[in-house]
């Protein structure tokens, strides 16, 4: 361990915080490995996940010495993401991965050199690991080295403007979770999501606009903006439903677009969505989809002008602590193998809950469900397919 003035831990991560304010994306490898040397290590490489969440790739920096790029599947640090836990190794030399999580959303790995895995360092290296998560995330709202870090090829020009859109996968409080995963991750066209957390409440959307071309991309990206704008101003869902109507109408015409969105009041459990076209939302509880529990009668999708001269009916339905609620586009249980065989919604449902009941957290089921569709299709998506899950688990009280 360093010596000197502020040599403690706390001191050491405070010394880093002051200097990535001034510094770069790429000198942050070099300032987090400098940290972790004055923790006792023998080193530290940032790994973040790849927008498919299929492999961890290095930040680059110039003291980096280019590590490998790792698997999520089948080795220690993919373990760490995906089960969001420290993993360590008494190897030679001995190795810990540490996740990098922004509130609750994975973001990558932090691979910690030459620890002697006692408590105390495991603790310092894992304080060190949330420090660099936000750190990450900071830099990455400017930085295309931090962007580039993530992708594996270039993506559409829809696809680039529907991401820059998009909220993060992962969102959570003490009360309830909402994770998405959305694929042909580079050439995505009319799917989109949006989940966020107010005063008591997780408000969750999915489109699917119609086509799979930059127009597509426009009227989802136009109806993310639209949604927020009206939540954002005190607006309720059926003027959410009014305003995207609207605004396809007028500046997107001919291009039509389904959604479901919803509201969830996480102090109760009511929850409240307006069906404009789309797959109705499943209800999953201990384990099993509730038949027709959210099943209602569809209303005509956005774009028609049809929403704009009344009121829409908001259905309701009263939520059980546990409960779960999976929001999906078409080209889920639409996507076909090679043979013709739909992926379906029971296999849909089957899938995730298989992943749940061996202990997945729902962003790792999620992102399993989501490979076993793009396999079932051969990675050929012909089709935009997004999941939502959202799971209410209040605190009981006294918690």
């Amino acid at each position: 361990m360093a010596s000197g003035e502020d040599a403690g831990p706390g001191g050491v991560l405070a010394r880093l915080l002051v200097r990535s304010r001034a510094a770069g994306p790429a000198d942050l490898p070099a300032l987090i490995g400098q940290a972790a040397r004055e923790l006792g290590a023998d080193g530290a490489w940032v790994f973040l996940a790849d927008v498919q969440q299929r492999y961890l790739v290095p930040l680059p920096g110039p003291e980096n010495g280019h590590p490998d790029v790792v698997d999520i599947e089948g080795t220690l640090g993919g373990r760490a993401y995906r089960l969001q836990q420290t993993q360590l190794s008494s190897g030679s030399p001995a190795v810990g991965w540490f996740p990098l999580v922004d509130g609750v959303e994975r973001i990558g790995v932090l691979r910690v050199e030459g620890g002697a895995w006692g408590r105390d360092t495991a603790d310092r290296c894992e304080t060190l690991a949330a420090l660099v998560a936000l750190m990450v995330v900071s830099k990455s709202t400017y930085s295309d080295v931090i962007i580039g870090v993530g992708r594996r090829r270039p993506m559409s020009l829809q696809a680039e403007m529907l991401w820059a859109f998009l909220p993060p996968r992962t969102i959570g409080t003490r009360h309830v979770t909402s994770s998405a995963v959305l694929e042909p991750a580079y050439d995505v066209g009319g799917d989109a999501f949006d989940h966020s957390v107010a005063g008591g409440r997780l408000h969750v959307s999915v489109f699917d606009a119609m086509g799979h071309d930059l127009a597509s991309g426009g009227a989802s990206s136009v109806a993310l903006a639209a949604c927020r704008s009206t939540r954002r101003s005190g607006g309720g869902l059926a003027d959410i439903v009014q305003a995207i109507d609207r605004t396809l109408v007028q500046w997107i015409p001919d291009r039509l677009l389904t959604a479901v969105v919803a509201d969830l009041d996480t102090e109760t459990g009511e929850l409240t969505w307006v069906n404009c076209g789309h797959p109705p939302p499943l209800l999953i509880r201990d384990g099993r989809v509730v038949t027709d529990a959210l099943q209602r009668r569809a209303e005509l999708p956005l774009g028609l002008g049809f929403h704009e001269r009344g009121a829409q009916p908001v259905h309701r339905a009263r939520l059980q602590p546990g409960d779960r609620l999976l929001v999906y586009t078409d080209g889920v249980t639409e996507a076909r193998s090679r043979s013709g065989e739909f992926f379906g919604e029971l296999r849909l449902a089957d899938t995730l809950m298989q992943h749940m009941a061996g202990g997945d957290p729902a962003p790792e089921a999620l992102r399993r469900l989501i490979h076993a569709l793009v396999t079932h299709q051969d990675h050929d998506l012909r089709d935009d397919a997004t999941i939502l899950l959202a799971e209410w688990h209040p605190q009981r009280p006294g918690e």
